[in-house]
């Protein structure tokens, strides 16, 4: 990590931002879903001298805070939590929950929503974008014993967030051009972004069944993306996701030289082609991914006001008091988990067995972490050739052929739900031969994972959310599952005593399937979700909201607006 530059104060007459000082922008060796202590981390300032300060406050001094966005459930700890009862029966009866929660063979599970497979990485995207958790002690996390519930004054002072709270892409960005080149940094041609080639392995004979495929690769030095978070390289869907963005960035660049005398164009240079990506992304992140995901009658009413927000931040509020909220962060915007498939039809080397025999239906979940730098690429330095995204599968712009075999799977995200695919309940890419095998169990169930740590950081219940937002709390009939008879999740909330206080990521998934169907988020999800992501654009000066930007100001195709997730792929050169 090295010291960011400052930004230039304005583009185009507007205001941009400038950057916090040292705020690390490259983050490398991060996991998804996990943390890191403060004495992982490399010297956020090389120059420093290891004697020069104590060790965490450089990470306080170039890091942003978490906090509760229920400061009244805060001051309520432990009664608005979980059971108050002895922290080691807790611990027990949420690892039984999130056990539960994971598919088993014959267990009837989730079906498909009809929400394309895009708006699941779009989201881990936006999550990357975010946040970032260090802690200064390794006592924060959720893999030592005894585990018991921090005060939520410890938690604010212990953990501490290594990315703005901003949609500002760091994560793509990095610390800028002016610092390509340099080790561990964002590598640039210029003011464009690098793209890394893919490695040809279908030339004949390749193997049988595969075809070369039209794409690129992320940047890599021995395998390792060169990219401003490592997460963004855990699995092949958000890689070339972020894959997308360099494109997109560059294609910016191209529509300047394409079109120089265009106000959009202004004075064509880096920062201008920046804040404008940075511009699309926010609204289609709030008008086309939020209202995808959450109630669209909650976002349009917190974007006009009609409905107050309980996490609401002036532009004007000083750096350090922008907080992320860990109800967010650590419960709601898990949602995602549950839409994961387990395979994808990924691209034309798939699908189709009937017709060719020697074609897998699907990607695998496994697969498609195998094909990553975390997954050593199967051997390959870059990207094979035949493993390109073609997203047309995953927007729902190209449709299943008529007749496809029930093998292939379908073009959709899962629903919304408390059923979690197979392949979460044993992650790829997690631990190390290093660690103990009763913390590999931990960090390798996702569902798990997920319930102890909202417990170790004091995260209300849903219901004593419900009731802060003055949203009715849902009833035991519908936190229940089973219609006819219980399933394993039914008797683990009763037998952990979770029916009354119910764990807030439990309750944001039951709540999507009980009353939205899994198709959206429901009221106390679409609440915390809707209002996070809109109230840190409000936080920003700059972002798209308080500069009065929508689209028709931004570049174009042809002369139709870049304003939803297909066209900013179109726009990128990675979709039809």
């Amino acid at each position: 990590m090295t010291e960011a530059p400052e930004r230039p104060s304005r583009v185009d007459g507007r205001r941009t931002r400038r950057a916090t000082p040292d705020l690390p922008r490259v983050l490398t060796d991060l996991r998804h879903g996990g943390h890191v202590t403060g004495d992982e981390l490399p010297a956020v300032d090389p120059t420093r001298r290891r004697g020069d300060a104590p060790r965490w406050a450089q990470i306080v001094e170039t890091s942003t805070p978490f906090g509760y966005m229920f400061d009244d459930l805060r001051g309520l700890f432990p009664a608005a939590h979980l059971p108050d009862r002895p922290a080691a029966a807790v611990v027990a009866s949420l690892k039984a929950l999130g056990t539960a929660m994971v598919e088993q063979p014959g267990d009837p599970g989730s079906a498909d929503s009809a929400i394309p497979p895009i708006y699941t990485y779009w989201g881990q995207f936006v999550d990357h974008d975010l946040t970032a958790n260090t802690d200064r002690e390794d006592d924060i996390g959720v893999t030592d014993l005894p585990l018991q519930p921090l005060q939520p004054e410890k938690v604010v002072r212990l953990l501490r967030n290594l990315r703005e709270p901003r949609l500002n892409l760091d994560s793509v960005y990095g610390n800028g051009p002016d610092f390509s080149g340099g080790p561990d940094q964002v590598p640039y041609d210029g003011d464009r972004l690098v793209i890394g080639p893919l490695t040809p392995v279908v030339s004949p004979p390749g193997p049988p069944g595969q075809e070369p495929l039209i794409g690129d690769d992320l940047p890599r030095e021995n395998q390792k993306a060169q990219i401003g978070d490592g997460r963004n390289d855990e699995n092949l869907i958000v890689a070339q996701l972020h894959l997308a963005f360099l494109k997109f960035h560059n294609a910016v660049l191209d529509w300047f030289a394409a079109n120089p005398t265009s106000p959009v164009t202004g004075d064509g240079s880096f920062e201008q082609a920046r804040q404008l990506v940075e511009w699309h992304y926010q609204w289609i992140t709030v008008h086309d991914f939020l209202k995808t995901i959450a109630d669209p009658a909650v976002v349009d009413g917190l974007l006009t006001g009609t409905i107050p927000p309980r996490f609401d931040l002036a532009p004007d509020t000083p750096p350090d008091e922008v907080f992320m909220p860990l109800e967010f962060s650590v419960a709601a915007y898990r949602f995602g988990h549950s839409m994961v498939r387990a395979g994808y039809d990924w691209n034309t080397n798939f699908g189709a067995p009937g017709t060719n025999p020697d074609r897998s239906p699907s990607a695998t979940f496994e697969l498609l972490f195998l094909f990553t730098g975390g997954g050593g690429l199967a051997g390959s330095p870059t990207l094979p050739d035949n493993w390109p995204a073609q997203f047309e599968r995953l927007t729902g712009f190209e449709p299943r052929p008529p007749g496809t075999p029930d093998a292939v799977p379908p073009r959709f995200a899962r629903k919304i739900d408390t059923h979690v695919a197979p392949p979460l309940g044993n992650l790829a890419n997690e631990a190390n031969d290093e660690t103990s095998d009763r913390i590999q169990r931990i960090l390798k169930r996702l569902a798990v994972r997920n319930l102890l740590r909202g417990y170790r950081l004091a995260i209300p219940t849903g219901q004593a959310v419900a009731r802060s937002l003055g949203i009715p709390p849902m009833t035991r009939s519908q936190l229940l599952t089973g219609e006819d008879r219980p399933t394993p999740v039914d008797d683990a909330l009763v037998d952990g005593g979770f029916l009354e206080d119910t764990p807030l990521w439990f309750y944001v998934l039951r709540e999507a399937e009980a009353l939205e169907n899994g198709e959206r988020l429901g009221p106390v999800g679409s609440r915390i979700v809707a209002e996070t992501i809109i109230g840190q654009l409000r936080a920003d000066p700059t972002s798209f909201l308080n500069q009065n930007w929508d689209p028709s100001q931004g570049v174009t195709i042809g002369s139709d607006p870049v304003d939803t997730i297909v066209s900013f792929l179109r726009f990128a050169g990675v979709h039809r």
